[in-house]
């Protein structure tokens, strides 16, 4: 606990510096957007914290998000940003993460290019990171101090809690943060000590073990009535399916029978008007977890009683249906005739006996989503348990990553692709004729105030390096956005002559 205790003070010291404006890049300006760089349990569980919280962010930075290798994430992003006042975080455990470390490096070759001569001083001014990797984090250019400690114990996927929370802190604060921390500890402590028939966590876990293995479910909806938590899905996909997304047990033998459902979701009521209609008459068993709020975060007037109607209306129309004798009382005191009566009477049948769990917060506030993200958690502990799973290792991500690393070499034409399969054989030829997988030289980037290209040496950052080329230092006045800095636009037929 010391360690940790000292990491959160460490969080805290740094994350009001960044509010307070005391944190200054290397132009002197205060920081304004945060670009956190991960991906996986690095980028899930903060983003979707961050959205859900996002009444509380007042008077913090704009946090931004970029995950995707595609450059079609960060390219966009940057042409926003002013690299004076734009804080990078690089959230990787090993420091190696291959879709993280390429943003990284194109977000580093970015702010060289804008610092210029500056660019040696201005990297510790913009970036920090959190990881377990302390010499690789330096030779990326960053001192100890830029460094957030991220232990080999922590899960990525459950480790919204500790310094991967750093962009949270930033945009709520601290003192919001450890609220978020506080409401864990409640549900942590509410599983320790409640009977099983009174506690939340063994009860959900099991009603889903009931739908999965005897029910014969083979997907779960979570569906919330509240657009704070749009993340909330894609978060719990991870939290679930990584988790306990397998095959094999502790002992190394195959199950015995079928282990947790896919997971999917979209906001109430968007889906509504959807995928709802499958729900309701698609004969399909398909179990949702319905989430809301009693109080807007966001209150306007006549808005949330509204929601809140359709949100309890649609558990009970999937719970009780429609039954044919209703249906018809409906269209003969519509004043339908009979033949016509006789016509839509299937169609206005709803079966019903859909199960769905109903989870109301008081509010969405930092306190109720530490619990109900801890509920989840520990749903899915008690679950793996029960099927017998490590639900902390994911071995079944390993292999697409090492094929991954095989194909590239092929693709960017530096090795044949001899001894792959035809299927992708043919597909790495197709893509090296009609793609770009090998024409781009090291990065350059587009001087809009010159109309010049830049090149960058890759070495720029990095203590007795070379500076990046400039064509001129940023004007000491803030511009207008976007900044005139932005990624070389790679869709000018100028990069023929490259």
């Amino acid at each position: 606990m010391p360690l940790v205790r000292a990491e959160r003070a460490k969080m805290r010291a740094f994350s009001d510096k960044v509010r307070s404006g005391l944190w200054r890049g290397f132009s002197g300006a205060a920081i304004r957007n945060v670009v956190n760089i991960g991906i996986g349990g690095s980028d899930l569980g903060p983003k979707m914290v961050v959205r859900a919280l996002g009444a509380y962010n007042r008077n913090g930075p704009e946090i931004h998000f970029v995950s995707n290798l595609d450059s079609a994430h960060l390219a966009p992003l940057l042409e926003t940003l002013d690299p004076r006042t734009t804080l990078f975080i690089v959230t990787s455990k090993t420091f190696t993460t291959q879709e993280t470390m390429r943003n990284a490096n194109t977000a580093r070759d970015w702010l060289c290019a804008a610092a210029g001569p500056q660019a040696a001083r201005a990297m510790p001014l913009h970036f920090v990171a959190v990881t377990s990797e302390v010499q690789k984090a330096a030779d990326f250019g960053l001192p100890e101090e830029n460094l957030f400690s991220m232990w080999d114990w922590v899960g990525g996927r459950y480790s919204l809690w500790s310094a991967v929370g750093l962009p949270i802190a930033i945009a709520i604060g601290m003192n919001a943060f450890e609220r978020l921390l506080h409401g864990a500890q409640a549900m942590d402590n509410h599983f320790r000590e409640a009977p099983l028939a009174e506690n939340l966590p063994v009860l959900m876990a099991l009603i889903g073990i009931w739908n999965t293995n005897f029910l014969g479910a083979t997907t779960s909806a979570v569906l919330p009535y509240h657009e704070s938590l749009r993340f909330l899905p894609s978060f719990l996909q991870q939290l679930e399916m990584e988790s306990n997304g397998k095959t094999v047990g502790r002992d190394g033998q195959p199950l015995s029978c079928q282990a947790n459902p896919i997971v999917w979701g979209e906001i109430g009521s968007n889906g509504q008007h959807a995928f709802f209609q499958l729900l309701h008459q698609g004969g399909w068993l398909v179990p949702c977890d319905f989430i809301a709020s009693a109080q807007s975060d966001f209150p306007l007037p006549g808005h949330q009683a509204p929601l809140l109607a359709n949100f309890l209306a649609q558990s009970a129309a999937l719970a009780f249906g429609k039954t044919e004798a209703e249906a018809r009382v409906e269209l003969e005191a519509a004043g339908l005739t009979p033949e016509r009566i006789q016509a839509l009477l299937p169609h206005k049948v709803f079966a019903g006996n859909q199960p769905s769990t109903t989870i109301i917060l008081p509010r969405l506030d930092p306190f109720h989503l530490g619990m109900l993200l801890a509920l989840y958690e520990h749903k899915v502990f008690v679950q793996g348990v029960v099927w017998g799973i490590n639900s902390f290792d994911q071995w079944g991500v390993e292999l697409g990553k090492q094929l991954a690393g095989r194909l590239l070499p092929a693709l960017k034409g530096e090795t044949s692709s001899e001894g792959l399969d035809q299927s992708t054989r043919a597909l790495i030829e197709w893509c090296r004729e009609k793609g770009d997988c090998c024409r781009w030289p090291k990065p350059r980037w587009w001087c809009a105030t010159r109309n010049t290209a830049l090149s960058l040496p890759s070495s720029c950052v990095l203590p007795g390096g070379p500076a990046a080329t400039s064509c001129s230092s940023p004007p000491a006045a803030t511009p207008r956005r976007p900044w005139p800095w932005r990624p070389w636009p790679w869709w000018m037929p100028t990069r023929c002559c490259w």
